[in-house]
């Protein structure tokens, strides 16, 4: 509790500890109307690559939660991020979604299929064979290898569908190429975002539902990790760890005043 009332910045994943299944989780909303009552800076991050801000916030209004597009953080905008740092101005072959594209137009990026610099490879649902053969010829003939988050399988009403990570891994396969993930657990994510809202690792906390990814990127960020239990983590997920959060709610309404 001691460190808790150090920070002055907050990261939240969304998917889990603000919304589940399309609803709004209790205290979530109560919690970013204190933190705005309170002046913190707070972003909401997320792996999905799919939605621009503007959308994602669109979709959490529709669930009761007022959260302002720049408040949103998704692994799309980190993956613009680190490409205009590595190569401004550079070319890329895309496979993704509006919110992928639109953060590499953003940074002045060109979309391309003939000799771009990179392969870029985010969360989509209309993956072909044609534009697949396309990434693995590119990156055989030089390109380097980037996907927005490493994420296998994603949730849906249906049942668990195939993710980033699951397609990267049939690019992998077919160049011998692994890609370099810019999401979470990459802690380089967090580093973006807190550059977004001039945030300080030694006043940053982070809330999470997953070990795997914000738990683990959180410690390796330097942050203050808040493990909530309504989403992927429960007590036999927490002891296949060798690593602890600072700290383990029962839901992100533990966090209110």
């Amino acid at each position: 509790m001691t460190e808790r009332r150090r920070i002055e910045c907050w990261l939240t994943d969304m998917d889990g500890v603000l919304v589940h299944e399309g609803h709004a989780l209790p205290g979530a909303g109560d919690v970013i109307k204190q933190w705005q009552a309170k002046g913190l800076r707070f972003l909401v991050l997320t792996n999905n690559s799919i939605y621009t801000p503007r959308d994602l916030a669109a979709r959490l209004k529709a669930t009761g939660l007022e959260v302002p597009e720049e408040a949103i953080f998704t692994s799309a905008l980190a993956t613009a991020d680190f490409l205009h740092s590595q190569k401004p101005h550079g070319s890329a072959f895309v496979l993704g979604e509006a919110g992928l594209t639109t953060a590499m137009h953003e940074i002045g990026y060109v979309m391309t299929d003939q000799n771009p610099d990179y392969v870029v490879l985010g969360e989509s649902r209309n993956f072909n064979f044609d534009s697949l053969t396309k990434a693995i010829r590119l990156i055989n003939g030089g390109a380097r290898f980037i996907a927005t988050n490493p994420d296998a399988t994603g949730p849906s009403a249906d049942g668990v569908l195939p993710a980033t990570g699951s397609v990267a891994a049939l690019i992998t396969k077919a160049t011998g190429r692994d890609p370099y993930i810019v999401g979470k657990p990459n802690p380089m994510m967090f580093r973006s975002a807190m550059n977004r809202i001039n945030a300080h690792s030694e006043t940053t906390g982070m809330i999470g539902d997953r070990m795997d990814t914000d738990v683990v990127a959180g410690i390796e960020a330097g942050l203050h990790t808040v493990l909530v239990l309504t989403g992927i983590a429960d007590s036999a997920e927490i002891e296949r760890y060798p690593f602890r959060p600072n700290e383990i709610l029962n839901s992100i309404a533990d966090l209110l005043d």
